[in-house]
């Protein structure tokens, strides 16, 4: 349906919608760059946060290029302010989903805000702290005696947020299925009858994702996905579609 075939009272639905997804936006495009300049001011102490794993190996960073130092605190800045500013993204992103349910709905944001953020916190400490340091170490042990090891500091810190931000956000998975499960989309009968194929599916990952063929680190990191997955199964039991008619749009009150 074109736009012009709509009432004036549908275009001005609209209307409200975009003015809310883009004071949204707004709001988290602020909140993450305020965050990433009080952050760019403290990437020092960052940096030395960021290289203690492999610091703590013995090994070193090296800068080869001039302006190399500066895109990388830049880089890390950003990616700190977001996770710093991450409890006000998922503010602004509740803000523009709160007109579009019940209020008897609305009472879980008091719970699920803090857990969401208290779920991408844990998944990126379980990173951090449980796995990293063994992918560092395998790396290494890999090198072998005939070679030296002379890391880029730009490509180390993207690999470590390439590698911990991930695991923020599939900590995040009983939260989405809750979500999915009241919209009717996740059914907690599928899950746990294909709860077999998940693990499969699970460790497949956990084996292509891992640098090596030990079993150890593929269980710190197959284990605990399935553990979130089996958690999410009583999530998605707990969560009962809601009822459908008079359901209010996103955006409006």
């Amino acid at each position: 349906m074109a736009l012009r075939d709509l009432s004036a009272e549908d275009k001005q639905t609209i209307i409200e919608h975009l003015e809310a997804l883009r004071s949204s936006l707004i709001i988290v495009a602020a909140a993450i760059i305020i965050a990433a300049i009080f952050c760019f001011y403290y990437s020092e102490q960052i940096l030395a946060i960021i290289t203690l794993p492999l610091r703590s190996l013995n090994e070193n960073l090296v800068v080869t290029a001039v302006t190399e130092a500066f895109f990388v605190k830049l880089k890390l800045s950003f990616y700190c302010g977001f996770v710093l500013a991450f409890p006000i993204v998922i503010w602004a992103l509740w803000r523009f989903l709160k007109p579009a349910l019940y209020p008897s709905e609305r009472k879980y944001v008091y719970i699920f805000i803090p857990l969401t953020v208290g779920l991408f916190t844990v998944g990126v400490l379980f990173a951090y702290f449980g796995i990293l340091s063994l992918v560092l170490n395998f790396f290494i042990y890999i090198v072998g005696e005939n070679l030296d090891t002379m890391f880029k500091i730009d490509q180390y810190v993207s690999f470590v947020l390439a590698f911990t931000i991930p695991f923020g956000l599939v900590f995040e998975l009983p939260v989405v299925v809750f979500f999915l499960s009241k919209l009717g989309i996740v059914r907690y009968e599928a899950m746990a009858r294909n709860r077999k194929y998940a693990l499969l599916v699970i460790v497949i990952l956990a084996a292509a994702l891992t640098p090596g063929p030990d079993p150890i680190s593929q269980m710190l990191m197959a284990g605990p996905v399935y553990l979130l997955y089996e958690v999410s199964i009583w999530v998605s039991k707990f969560a009962k579609p809601r009822k459908t008619g008079g359901e209010p749009s996103p955006g409006s009150e």
